[in-house]
């Protein structure tokens, strides 16, 4: 498997135009968001036999997050933090969202789509294919990538952010 260094390096090859780097800081975590709103919906405790709040939180989205988590952990602990983070801001909007009443199917559908059409747009723009064509395991990685992209843009010191080397002790976890 690739370091955790070499594929944000591959992913940022195709995230080099400061437009399409703006545009996958907001477009990745509303993809990601809205697709564990849609995971959500899988019903897998229900499939299970399970009831009540178990079968409410063993659905799509949770065994996906567990299941990247593994991989989130391979790459390094600060990722597999990070991308808990991520997670537990993903479960906020949720829950959220439903106790707005709001459809999770709808609200989450229009937004998945509405981002990945400014994703496409965006990497139009940047004049190279998205790096999931060619691996899908850089689905997950775009959200590490965009938190250390906007974090080195915030002038916080990040290891791995594009420009800066990468080499920080944080790199060795």
């Amino acid at each position: 498997m690739r370091s955790l260094q070499q594929f944000l390096s591959d992913y940022g090859d195709s995230h080099q135009n400061p437009l399409n780097q703006w545009i996958h800081i907001v477009c990745v975590p509303a993809i990601l968001i809205s697709t564990l709103g849609l995971l959500w919906l899988v019903p897998i405790g229900s499939w299970l036999g399970l009831s009540g709040a178990a079968a409410e939180w063993v659905n799509g989205a949770t065994l996906l997050g567990v299941l990247s988590g593994i991989l989130y952990l391979r790459l390094s602990f600060w990722v597999f933090l990070l991308m808990v983070g991520w997670f537990a801001v993903s479960v906020w909007a949720i829950l959220s969202v439903k106790a707005a009443g709001w459809s999770l199917f709808w609200t989450s559908l229009i937004i998945w789509v509405l981002a990945w059409v400014v994703q496409v747009y965006g990497h139009k723009v940047e004049g190279k294919k998205p790096s999931f064509v060619e691996d899908l395991v850089f689905l997950l990685i775009g959200p590490i990538f965009v938190s250390v992209e906007f974090a080195a843009k915030l002038g916080i010191p990040v290891p791995h952010a594009q420009g800066t080397g990468g080499n920080t002790p944080a790199q060795n976890h």
